[in-house]
């Protein structure tokens, strides 16, 4: 790591001087932003930002204390319902980050003797949230593999029967840019009486006409807990877990991961209810953010780089040889300083808006001057998954 800051090659932590959603400026160079979730691009929204400062004249910056005690505006219950209506669920509850979430919601459910059972790359929140729940709770911990449904019968099978499980899956994999293959799910977990919670960080505002992966599939009535967070589609920070009241009840006096934190600020929950306002009444984002996805997914194939198994506007390019590698540096030219992606690795893309396809298509300028195409610095390592490594649900 120090070797690689005396280089300037270390490529993590580095800030950004300006942003207007898809451009950014990083050093002294303007690069196009291809590693952003700000998928609807409603960062720079005017509705968006009128609310954002109307909160603040009204509430002030900060709530100065968690949801349980003295932290709870109305605009948090407001958020909640609002929020579950969204997702065609009875109940609500915004946590202060979408990481948070995940790690107050399974260990608040999961209790000694259950099970949680998670996809092999599967967030590291949620990975992280199974492993507090181990560490209080006592719980088992099973891994299937990605995205197959056998595997998950055949942990699902092997457990005993009278144990809680909880099947928590993301709905789309932010580094793959694939989809759970949720009816199979749903259809396994009915088969062994296990409970279903969806992440949807990367599904909302995109898919399901921007409600998520259950509406995608027509499943939301199978689907126990739907999860997602603010800092992508809804251009804020945060995030909430929609369930049955009872459900969401518990945890709001269990799940300590809300509990003891500071309440969401209310231009950050201000933000959020101004983006369901134009979700629900513009749908021409989400339509027009997969036509942009679907036209450099395409382009990326017509030139013959590899995209995985990617469906949505996460689109993964990997380079399975040196020859793509070297074809791909010569024609996708980075930012000076930030590093390569290796052979065998790949760089992760985001389609975001408001992208316009002139600039998805634009050609690259000779390196050094303003106006390249580029990526975000975090996206360039192939091996680096957001997943943790393992080391070593009554209340549904």
């Amino acid at each position: 790591m120090q070797l690689a800051k005396q280089l300037e090659v270390y490529p993590y932590y580095l800030p950004l001087t300006d942003s207007e959603g898809t451009v950014v400026r990083f050093g002294d160079q303007e690069v196009i932003m291809l590693g952003s979730n700000n998928y609807l691009g409603l960062t720079m929204h005017p509705k968006v930002r009128e609310a954002a400062k109307a909160a603040i004249d009204r509430w002030g910056t900060s709530c100065t204390g968690s949801r349980l005690v003295n932290g709870t505006l109305d605009l948090h219950v407001e958020l909640d319902r609002r929020l579950a209506a969204f997702v065609a669920k009875e109940a609500g509850l915004v946590f202060s980050t979408g990481y948070q979430t995940n790690l107050g919601t399974i260990s608040a459910l999961v209790g000694k003797g259950d099970f949680a059972i998670i996809d092999r790359e599967d967030h590291a929140s949620i990975v992280d949230g199974c492993l507090l729940a181990r560490g209080t709770n006592q719980i088992g911990i099973k891994r299937f593999s990605h995205n197959d449904p056998d595997s998950l019968e055949d942990v699902l099978k092997r457990l005993p029967n009278d144990a809680g499980r909880l099947v928590v899956v993301d709905g789309v994999y932010s580094m793959a840019g694939d989809i759970a293959p949720l009816p199979e799910i749903v259809e396994i977990c009915k088969r062994h009486g296990a409970r279903i919670m969806v992440d949807d960080a990367h599904s909302l505002g995109v898919l399901g006409g921007g409600r998520g992966t259950a509406a995608h599939f027509d499943l939301t009535d199978e689907v126990d807990l739907i999860m997602g967070t603010f800092s992508k589609t809804f251009a804020s920070i945060g995030g909430f877990i929609a369930g049955d009241p009872d459900v969401i009840e518990h945890i709001k006096h269990h799940g300590r991961a809300m509990m003891f934190s500071a309440a969401l600020p209310a231009h950050n929950v201000a933000t959020v209810l101004a983006v369901l306002d134009i979700m629900e009444s513009e749908p021409e984002h989400v339509e027009r953010l997969w036509e942009n996805s679907e036209f450099m997914r395409a382009g990326f194939k017509k030139l013959g780089y590899d995209t995985g198994a990617s469906t949505t506007p996460v689109i993964p390019v990997y380079f399975r040889d040196k020859a793509m590698l070297d074809r791909a540096l010569a024609n996708l030219p980075l930012p000076q300083g930030i590093g390569v992606p290796r052979e065998g690795g790949g760089v992760r893309l985001d389609v975001a808006l408001p992208a316009r396809r002139g600039r998805v298509y634009q050609r690259r300028r000779p390196a050094g001057r303003a106006g390249h195409a580029g990526v975000a610095p975090h996206q360039l390592h192939g091996d680096a998954h957001e997943s943790a490594p393992l080391q070593g649900a009554r209340h549904l």
